[in-house]
């Protein structure tokens, strides 16, 4: 039974490993080679080797109640979509609350982590870092990798001709920070994805001319989503994952297509994706129409020759002047510190059992945590997995035999799809509920429906029909919060604390009331014959 863990990286997924060791009576260490905690979420002015980078303007893509660790509410007063200032004072608060600082040890590198020689019965690894310019080796009897995917940039420059010859400026989005190096230049984006399009659209501000430049298209979503609620609350729900995977694929991309052009025709912009059935992670930005139909960012295609000045999009033979391009292009990783038998990185993914346990070790005291891409946020993910390798590792949970680990991962890199629901056309993307759901029931800690809607009928309800907020996570089995109902409760209490500041006095309508009452009476009907 594995006692001393070591944890690499002290960001998101990191601190809520540590958590989780102390938890079940485990003693980690946490290595981070930087000075203090966050990872991505810690902004500085300069690009720091080894660790993620983000820009000043940097807000979260999910709403802090869906985004926040399962027993750890933000403060009501935050925004519903955070600053990254205010998300690394919300980790500072966590790792505080939790006691978490006293197992991390700052400037500390992890330099290899291997087998030791009797692995095969103890399970062990033998763990050597540097501290200034010392090495030093420790022995674990287990280990938690967290240092993420976003710090090997991705760049391939062999995929734009004549990019050798451009006399202008040229970067990764990685090494981006503030708008002013736009100010009055002619710039080129590459990459319509979620950092592309922010400094595509910050660029369109200061910048002479903008250009945006898409392969493939995608879909764009505004985080402020119908009525106004924050989209993921709206979008994220258990009946709605149910729906949707009912449902054939082919259905489910014309409902999607029709409820994004809803907001605005993506054909009509540009931005439309090639590929509707293979969905890409959408594009989360409430500007780019506003900007596009201002003239302020022109939608082009892919590149086909870069020249000394200017570039030549594909299908469109005028040359356009450019001073900067911006390769948003994505980003590889790998696991330096890790020998290629124990983690091998190929084609963009690893060998995982649930994306997270290799699944040829003799002993299973090796996980990585974060490595994946789901339609949710990554801290109640990381924190899901998280604790769920600390019931392995505790021997509470059991993994399957090597072999039918390996044909899990085998089977899902073939991508087959069987034809119902999302289809997604990346290695690390995932449904996010069905994933966390499967990862809960392995730790006894999925909400039981069924025998919840005779219990407590009002929660069956909200956790049904509301948003899937991680506070779910924690409501029973392994890991129980006490706290968790009445999180679940006033969760959209906090979510208009932080957008009502100013109160205006409604005057009821009988109609509405009278609304209200049938359509909860259609609820429970609906209910009834779901569970029946």
């Amino acid at each position: 039974m594995a006692k001393r863990v070591a944890v690499v990286g002290a960001g998101v997924c990191g601190l809520a490993s540590i958590k989780c060791c102390l938890e079940e009576g485990l003693e980690p260490t946490c290595f981070e080679r930087s000075d203090d905690l966050g990872g991505l979420w810690r902004f500085t002015e300069h690009v720091e080797e080894g660790r993620a980078s983000l820009y000043k303007s940097v807000v979260t893509n999910s709403s802090k109640e869906m985004s926040c660790y399962c027993d750890f509410p933000f403060p009501e007063h935050f925004p519903n979509f955070v600053p990254h200032d205010q998300f690394l004072e919300y980790l500072r608060m966590y790792a505080n609350q939790f006691n978490l600082l006293k197992c991390i040890q700052f400037k500390t590198k992890v330099c290899s982590v291997t087998k030791r020689p009797d692995f095969a019965v103890s399970g062990q690894w033998e763990v050597v870092t540097l501290h200034d310019g010392k090495q030093s080796s420790a022995i674990f009897d287990a280990v938690m990798v967290c240092t993420g995917f976003l710090t090997n940039p991705s760049l391939p420059l062999s995929s734009f001709p004549g990019i050798n010859t451009f006399k202008g400026q040229y970067f990764h989005s990685r090494e981006y920070k503030h708008p002013d190096i736009f100010r009055d230049k002619r710039v080129l984006v590459v990459g319509l994805g979620n950092s592309g399009t922010d400094i595509a659209v910050e660029a369109s501000h200061l910048a002479k001319k903008v250009f945006l430049s898409t392969t493939g298209g995608s879909w764009v979503i505004s985080r402020v989503f119908d009525s106004g609620y924050p989209c993921d609350m709206v979008l994220m729900t258990r009946f709605q994952n149910a729906f949707i995977n009912f449902l054939p694929t082919p259905i489910v991309s014309w409902l999607i297509a029709k409820k994004m052009n809803s907001w605005f025709n993506h054909a009509n912009y540009g931005v439309e994706p090639e590929d509707k059935v293979q969905l890409r992670e959408p594009v989360l930005n409430d500007e780019l129409p506003g900007r596009i139909i201002t003239g302020k960012v022109l939608i082009k295609p892919s590149i086909k020759e870069v020249k000394e000045t200017s570039v030549v999009f594909k299908n469109t033979p005028k040359e356009e002047p450019i001073d900067v391009i911006v390769f948003a292009t994505g980003y590889t990783f790998a696991f330096p510190f890790l020998d290629e038998s124990v983690v091998k990185v190929e084609d963009g993914q690893a060998s995982l059992y649930k994306y997270i346990f290799p699944t040829h070790l003799q002993k299973p005291t090796l996980a990585v945590i974060g490595l994946i891409k789901p339609s949710g946020s990554m801290a109640p993910t990381g924190e899901t997995q998280a604790r769920w390798v600390v019931q392995v590792l505790k021997g509470k949970s059991t993994l399957p035999p090597s072999s039918e680990m390996a044909n899990e991962v085998n089977e899902r890199k073939k991508n087959k799809h069987s034809g119902f629901g999302l289809c997604f056309c990346k290695p690390l993307q995932t449904d996010y509920v069905t994933y966390i759901d499967d990862l809960l029931t392995s730790i006894n800690a999925k909400p039981n429906l069924s025998s919840m809607l005779l219990t407590d009928p009002y929660l069956a309800l909200k956790i049904f029909f509301g948003p899937y907020s991680p506070y779910q996570f924690r409501l029973t089995g392994t890991g129980k919060w006490e706290g968790a109902r009445k999180a679940i409760m006033t969760q959209w209490d906090r979510t208009f604390k932080a957008t009502k500041t100013r109160v205006v006095q409604e005057s009821p309508s009988p109609f509405e009331n009278l609304l209200k009452f049938f359509s909860i009476l259609a609820l429970l009907v609906a209910v009834f014959l779901i569970f029946l």
